[in-house]
């Protein structure tokens, strides 16, 4: 860990100058900048000076929550191929997030999976093809760069009358695929 960047972040977030915090944790200017460029270590009973001028404690400012991946390349991605259709999930273990977005690749003349009545919306880009979204006794026509958006509470499915894949962006909260 770079102590010294860390403090230094911790006094510009707190919207002050060496001088200021300074005053607060009655160390000079020019330490204060020496342990900020880790030209000087403090000791533990110093650093806890630093700390509690900025609002902070050794416990919270050792403190590091692992970084989560935020980021996805293809390689992240797990492909479910079935006889009508294909998912694609593009961002791993999503299930365990409030929300769920998927790849749909759905063959000609084929239907996707249907998605059960559920207390969740649901949102889909149609980025290829034309599918017809059933749901109930009622049918909607999308082609490519059409969406749909919809609450969850009656089941419903794509179908894809063309005579080519159609892919989709699916995306259901909470996680249904």
């Amino acid at each position: 860990m770079d102590i010294g960047k860390k403090l230094k972040e911790l006094r510009l977030q707190n919207d002050l100058t060496l001088g200021d915090l300074a005053s607060r944790s009655e160390l000079t200017k020019g330490f204060l900048s020496q342990v900020e460029r880790n030209l000087t270590m403090p000791s533990i009973a110093t650093l806890e000076d630093i700390l509690e001028a900025l609002g902070t404690n050794l416990s919270e400012f050792f403190h590091e929550e692992p970084e989560s991946q935020i980021v996805f390349s293809t390689q992240d991605f797990f492909v479910d191929e079935q006889e009508d259709y294909s998912i694609e999930w593009v961002i791993p273990n999503a299930q365990k997030n409030k929300m769920e977005p998927i790849l749909l690749t759905l063959h000609p003349h084929k239907r996707s999976q249907e998605m059960e009545s559920h207390h969740g919306e649901e949102f889909g880009y149609v980025l290829k093809g034309t599918v017809t979204l059933v749901r109930g006794n009622k049918k909607y026509r999308l082609k490519a760069h059409e969406t749909f958006y919809l609450d969850g509470s009656r089941g419903h499915y794509l179908y894809n009358g063309g005579s080519s894949d159609a892919k989709i962006l699916w995306i259901t909260t909470p996680p249904m695929f």
